[in-house]
């Protein structure tokens, strides 16, 4: 950079404390002023989404089944729960799924792999893990431990917020997203 003389010189950088925050977003338009923060955590969401999907795909990978997918993943797990059987109807209102085609397939992946075993009760179908099933999430919880636990702060801390606190936000901020998901459906 040249100065007034043509001189070389640095360039100076403002202090710290002078600077506007910036919010990191994905989508600019969506960031209206005042509303800056909630596209920042709608970004933040997004990327630890995928890797949270990422990171189910690639443990369930190296526990032996590699073909499974986040979403399969979930169901085992949510399968596995307290060892209880569950119905197709707890599966879908636990996890929030709104479309059950996605619970099936899912469902019929696991049955192929010998995961999980159905059983029909009048018009319900009720599903629980098989020992192969409930070695899969054993081995999976092993590897979580190793791979994900070892790396989680003592004081269950994430940028002076526990990971408990953030977990009770994001089911408060589920309630809004419903809400608006409820309201654009009845437009």
């Amino acid at each position: 950079m040249k100065d007034a003389k043509g001189e070389s010189r640095m360039p100076v950088m403002p202090d710290v404390a002078d600077m506007e925050r910036a919010f990191i977003v994905s989508s600019s338009h969506l960031a209206l002023p005042g509303n800056e923060d909630l596209s920042e955590f709608e970004f933040a969401l997004t990327v630890v989404n995928h890797a949270f999907h990422r990171w189910m795909s690639r443990g369930m990978a190296a526990a032996g089944l590699p073909d499974l997918s986040a979403l399969d993943t979930l169901i085992l797990h949510s399968v596995t729960h307290r060892n209880r059987e569950k119905s197709i109807s707890d599966l879908m209102f636990t996890l929030n799924l709104s479309e059950r085609h996605y619970l099936n397939y899912a469902l019929k992946k696991l049955d192929e792999h010998g995961l999980i075993q159905r059983r029909r009760h009048g018009k319900e179908v009720f599903v629980s893990t098989t020992q192969k099933g409930r070695e899969a999430c054993m081995e999976y919880a092993r590897l979580r431990r190793i791979c994900l636990l070892e790396h989680i702060p003592q004081n269950r801390e994430v940028g002076d917020v526990t990971i408990a606190e953030v977990a009770k936000a994001l089911r408060v901020l589920t309630g809004f997203y419903e809400q608006a998901s409820r309201s654009a459906a009845s437009l």
